[in-house]
């Protein structure tokens, strides 16, 4: 009977040890959709992006504080919040800014910008254009940023998956 046994553990050890364990790592759908675009180096691409050997340019992160005059009526703010959303989709739209969103936190930072500009002075220039800005209601804190150059693509893709606009 021993030696009937044997044979089927051996069969049964060898049947579990080739079967993934929770210390396996398993790949996401979303590597697994990764790993099968093509990840050869795109010249072009490259340099229309205006990536440097590493895929990666310069850019200026924002961090949007709030501002020292908070006390509008709530029409006001309002008003103040479409004025602000419209500049961000107008900005976004001349390619000058990459990214934005606010924090889901009631913190003193209330959001981030990546602004497709080499320098701060621009996008100091940027900012000012901001009606809540201009309020007093916000403020930008920026600073040079080093990011990958396709983030400049991010806004294309995002317009594929909205259904409502900002």
């Amino acid at each position: 009977m021993q030696l009937q046994i044997a044979p089927f553990l051996i069969l049964l050890v060898g049947l579990t040890a080739c079967q993934p364990t929770d210390s396996t790592p398993k790949q996401s759908p979303e590597l697994e959709i990764s790993a099968a675009v093509d990840t050869v180096f795109d010249a072009a691409l490259a340099q229309t992006l205006g990536a440097d050997d590493y895929g990666m340019k310069s850019y200026v992160m924002a961090f949007l504080k709030a501002g020292p005059v908070r006390s509008q009526d709530s029409l006001e703010a309002a008003r103040l919040q479409r004025a602000h959303l419209d500049n961000i989709n107008r900005i976004a739209a001349e390619g000058k800014l990459i990214l934005a969103g606010p924090f889901l936190d009631e913190g003193e930072v209330r959001g981030i910008y990546i602004f497709n500009v080499e320098t701060v002075e621009e996008a100091q220039q940027l900012t000012a254009t901001d009606p809540a800005i201009q309020a007093g209601r916000l403020v930008m804190e920026l600073h040079p940023w080093y990011g990958s150059a396709a983030l400049q693509e991010v806004n294309a893709r995002h317009q594929k998956i909205a259904k409502e606009k900002i």
